[in-house]
């Protein structure tokens, strides 16, 4: 994570919004949410900051509904609840990291640090 996430109280910043992009401008490889068309490099700056913030603070979140759907996986309570190391496999992740995910989600799902609560 390159920046914290906001604690409980704080708010969250909206980044600028990820616009997906028409299939026939993703088909171009030179092609990345216009950027290229940005001639003045003031401008070119400032959304590329933009994007930056977005994709940051898009993958923080994504990361805390991992951590989420992690530890309701591992809720002992679920009969078909996986191990950590179903977990790990399923994601990509070493069994010690989703061993952390798991209790991260758990933390948020309390109402602890983070941004995300469950209902």
């Amino acid at each position: 994570m390159a920046e914290p996430t906001p604690r409980r109280n704080e708010p969250r910043l909206r980044p600028a919004p990820l616009l997906f992009e028409p299939a026939e401008a993703s088909a171009d490889p030179e092609h990345f949410f216009d950027l290229e068309s940005i001639d003045d490099p003031r401008a070119l700056l400032d959304r590329a900051t933009e994007l930056t913030h977005a994709f940051r603070a898009a993958a923080d979140r994504a990361m805390e509904f991992q951590a989420m759907a992690a530890a309701q996986l591992a809720d002992p309570r679920r009969f078909d609840r996986l191990t950590p190391a179903d977990i790990a496999g399923r994601a990509e992740w070493t069994e010690d990291y989703a061993k952390k995910m798991v209790e991260f989600g758990r933390d948020l799902m309390r109402g602890g640090e983070g941004g995300v609560h469950a209902e």
